[in-house]
């Protein structure tokens, strides 16, 4: 099986303080250790850096551009980054239309256009909700990081 990490993931995987911090971590290692793939979108890359060099006070996390890059090199060696592809867009605006998207959510369409086109149905995120319109019509599956820390505690 193989996942699709959503930027939340990205950010809470870096962010120490963060409260999901150790929870992020912890599903990462249980999903690496069962042999899963876990992959990263272009997208996920652009939103990381939009977050991680705007300035703590307007909730970012304050990296500067050398920290931001160094995350990014770390982040492109552990994960698999899936390729851009004009079929990409495709789906989008597919997906945009058929399911009357506006504003930002056009964003979490198009990590799932990628996820359609890649071939990948799971995705790893915190914000299951704001892909509920695509399951199951989609055939998308949000799996939380505590759902995954649960299950590998369950299993022997």
């Amino acid at each position: 099986m193989s996942y699709v990490a959503d930027t939340n993931i990205l950010l809470r995987s870096v962010q120490n303080t963060d409260p999901m911090h150790h929870e992020t971590t912890q599903a990462l290692a249980v999903l690496l250790g069962d042999g899963e793939v876990i992959n990263i979108l272009a997208q996920n890359l652009y939103e990381f850096w939009v977050v991680a060099t705007r300035p703590q006070p307007q909730n970012g996390l304050g990296m500067s551009v050398s920290e931001a890059e160094q995350e990014l090199d770390r982040m492109k060696s552990f994960f698999n980054v899936l390729p851009d592809t004009p079929d990409i867009y495709k789906e989008w605006e597919r997906l945009v239309v058929q399911y009357a998207v506006k504003g930002k959510n056009a964003h979490d369409a198009r990590v799932v256009a990628a996820m359609k086109v890649h071939g990948v149905s799971n995705l790893l995120t915190f914000n299951g909700r704001d892909f509920a319109r695509y399951i199951p019509q989609e055939g998308i599956t949000a799996v939380a990081p505590p759902d995954i820390n649960s299950a590998a505690q369950v299993l022997p």
